[in-house]
């Protein structure tokens, strides 16, 4: 059994950033030396998701829009409310209660099928990174385990 990793760095622009890796994820496979196996994408982030969905820009919005109805940013959190919250502050903290609460509505991580170095995906289905937060520096984790 053999194991190739890589990390990407990405910049992402604004909340609700959806970053296609499809190609580039294609990339890494050609340059592994692995054949058959399984394939794991996941975002090092808890405000971040990688989901595979079409990359169709109308769909795009209409997911945007269904996020934030159902995980409004005007709600109050308690995570946002720093007069409370004493743990896991850092110094430039931000209001991001409504990005980790969109995150558990979506995956950290998702592991797909490779076989004969092709990476199983349907006709229209791509790999995106999705920003739930801000615009930031954000890494992204591939490994492939096989043979």
């Amino acid at each position: 059994m053999k194991i190739a990793h890589k990390t990407i760095f990405l910049k992402t622009k604004q909340c609700f950033d959806f970053i296609n890796l499809t190609e580039e994820i294609k990339s890494f496979i050609k340059e592994s030396d692995i054949k058959n196996g399984l394939i794991n994408i996941q975002s090092m982030h808890t405000t971040g998701a990688i989901i595979v969905n079409e990359d169709e820009p109308l769909l795009i919005e209409d997911m945007k829009h269904h996020l934030e109805r159902l995980v409004s940013q005007d709600f109050k959190y308690r995570h946002d409310d720093f007069t409370v919250r004493t743990v896991n502050l850092c110094d430039d903290e931000c209001a991001n209660g409504h990005a980790h609460c969109k995150a558990i509505l979506l995956q950290a991580n998702v592991t797909l099928n490779l076989i004969d170095k092709k990476l199983q995906l349907g006709q229209w289905q791509q790999i995106f990174f999705l920003e739930l937060d801000r615009a930031r520096e954000r890494k992204v984790q591939i490994q492939i385990i096989g043979e």
